[in-house]
């Protein structure tokens, strides 16, 4: 099953998020399918950036979003 989830990037206590399509048996940092957008949580405010169209062709293929990238998502509608 593919997951549409948060990649952690950055260094020790500086964490920058990547929005990825990932098999949901791989690792969180390891091997994901495509990049569909970050999340910087340091700045203020917050910076979003997501490929809406790339997220909604995941999920009409049968991805499934995770908690926290829903609610993220969320907040751009």
């Amino acid at each position: 099953m593919v997951k549409i989830r948060l990649m952690r990037a950055g260094s020790k206590k500086r964490p920058f998020y990547r929005i990825v399509a990932a098999d949901s048996r791989s690792p969180r940092d390891g091997k994901f399918l495509e990049i569909l957008g970050y999340y910087d949580p340091r700045q203020k405010p917050h910076v979003l950036e997501v490929k809406t169209e790339r997220v909604q062709d995941w999920i009409d293929k049968g991805a499934q979003t995770s908690e926290r990238v829903g609610k993220l998502i969320s907040t751009l509608n």
